[in-house]
């Protein structure tokens, strides 16, 4: 806290006495200033306690002691301390009631009490205050360092921060979207500011701008975060009043330690790319196994489930990075994984099917095919082509897929097509043809007259390993074997047919002959 008249008055080696606004005396002292001129406004900045002994003035003059404190009050200075035993041994009546007809506090300063006297204790106390605010400033910039490096993410810290702020504080994504916020009510206020961290966003960083909540109840600081032009992320504090010098060391301090999670994050993302990349280039070869193998706990679980392929191209990069920032915020918020390779102008994203990025991918397209129509010529919108479900033996498959979506979607104008709308029906009905029975009669019965020896269920082993698209935990679950069980299955499958299940025309003629039995059979 800074000095205030009341602290003067008690310092007891001051000795001053109120004669007038004893109401006011909380009233903070910036400084302590003697001027002896008929009119000191000019040369005041406010709060000031103004010493005086009357020198120049006519202190006993109603009307010129009203003018005197009427400029004074105007100029925002804190009080007056009247020197006795100099010009004049007592107060005069006049400027005692001026001041307490204005409200301003009134000290009179024994003859005893030299002026220099009051100006070192404003000095020591307003040292002292700053001393107390800086300690106090370090303390937080510590508290911060050790919640940020413990690696429990941005809520520790945003934890202490409102603390140490008497307040409240907001993580955003690059997309604007919420990451974090303390205390935990804080979130849905923090929600309602998104378009002003978009807003902070378009600037160049760093950059902070100060906006009122709308409730009328906060004063909202926004700092872009990020050490480039472009902001990586914004962190919001709100409270009921202007941060003070403690408050703001904390916030700078989280400034700076949220900037630095963010480029060492950067960097993280950076390596898990070039991860990424590889695990899609094995799955375009065929290369399932070892796709998985390189995965790891990474991309593990995304290869576990059947996805989607998704294909964004935009001849403005920053379009494509944009639906990419959105999907990974969705895919964050609920716990997903998102794969994301950068191919020149395009960017190819695996995704799980019916989660929360390729939703955010449709409402993405929503919004932007919702806009007007794009002038002729402007060709820099995001188009995306979607597979259909898929598994790790079927990247190469779904690949395509997502391209035939993506040329559909340059031709239509539109920003999202999934590849299910390109399919006019379904191949079952030609299923019937006898010569397609007969091709899956003896394709099939190798596997069947293994089966009847009692030597095993190769040809249910098979249908259930395809319909999980390769997936080894999901077709043994169905199955209730061990997936070790199923691996030698299928390749006593790949020893009985002589031919490779990694080839993509194998899998889908073995498909057609399971589905033509299921068909003859009527068991589909």
């Amino acid at each position: 806290m800074p000095p205030t008249l009341a602290s003067l008055v008690q310092h007891s080696a001051l000795k001053l006495t109120v004669r007038a606004g004893a109401d006011r005396l909380s009233t903070p002292v910036r400084w302590a200033h003697a001027s002896e001129l008929a009119d000191p406004v000019p040369y005041m900045d406010g709060g000031e306690l103004l010493l005086v002994t009357a020198t120049n003035l006519d202190a006993r003059d109603p009307a010129t002691m009203l003018r005197y404190v009427q400029r004074l009050v105007g100029a925002g200075v804190a009080g007056i301390g009247f020197g006795v035993g100099v010009t004049y041994d007592e107060i005069p009546h006049a400027l005692v009631d001026a001041a307490e007809e204005a409200g301003l506090p009134l000290l009179e300063v024994p003859r005893r009490t030299p002026f220099l006297a009051i100006s070192k204790a404003v000095s020591a106390a307003i040292a002292a205050d700053q001393y107390r605010s800086v300690t106090a400033g370090f303390e937080a910039q510590r508290e911060l360092t050790r919640a940020a490096v413990a690696g429990d993410g941005p809520a520790e810290l945003l934890t202490r921060l409102a603390a140490n702020v008497d307040g409240w504080a907001a993580l955003y994504d690059s997309s604007g979207a919420v990451v974090a916020a303390a205390p935990d009510w804080a979130q849905r206020r923090a929600a309602r500011l998104t378009p002003e961290v978009e807003r902070l966003r378009e600037r160049p960083g760093p950059a902070s701008v100060v906006v009122g909540d709308s409730d009328g109840d906060d004063r909202v600081e926004l700092q872009s975060l990020g050490t480039g032009r472009r902001s990586r992320g914004a962190l919001a504090v709100g409270t009921g009043a202007a941060l003070g010098t403690a408050e703001r060391y904390a916030v700078h301090s989280a400034v700076a330690l949220l900037t630095l999670t963010t480029a060492r994050s950067r960097a993280l993302q950076g390596a898990e790319q070039r991860l990424g990349t590889a695990v899609l280039r094995m799955l375009l070869a065929g290369e399932s196994d070892h796709a998985r193998a390189v995965a790891g706990d990474l991309y593990g679980g995304l290869l576990d489930a059947p996805f989607r392929l998704l294909i964004a191209e935009s001849p403005a990069r920053a379009r494509a990075d944009a639906l990419a920032e959105a999907m990974e915020s969705a895919a964050s918020r609920s716990g997903e994984t998102l794969l994301t390779v950068p191919e020149g102008e395009r960017l190819v994203m695996l995704a799980v099917d019916g989660g929360a990025a390729v939703a955010a991918c449709a409402v993405h397209a929503g919004e932007a095919d919702d806009l007007p129509v794009r002038e002729q010529g402007d060709d820099t919108g995001v188009v995306v082509g979607m597979s259909a479900p898929s598994g790790p033996i079927a990247v190469s498959a779904a690949y395509k897929q997502a391209e035939q979506a993506l040329s559909v979607a340059r031709r239509r104008g539109r920003t999202l097509v999934e590849h299910e709308e390109l399919a006019a029906g379904s191949v079952l009905p030609l299923l019937a043809d006898d010569a397609v029975r007969a091709f899956a009669d003896g394709m099939l019965r190798p596997l069947r007259e293994h089966d009847a020896k009692g030597r095993g269920d190769l040809v249910d082993s098979l249908r259930a390993w395809l319909s999980r698209h390769g997936q080894w935990d999901a077709a043994a679950a169905d199955l209730g074997v061990h997936r070790h069980t199923l691996r030698y299955r299928m390749r006593r499958v790949e020893e009985i047919l002589g031919r490779s299940l990694d080839d993509p025309d194998v899998r889908m003629e073995l498909w057609l002959a399971l589905k033509t039995n299921a068909a003859s059979s009527g068991t589909q």
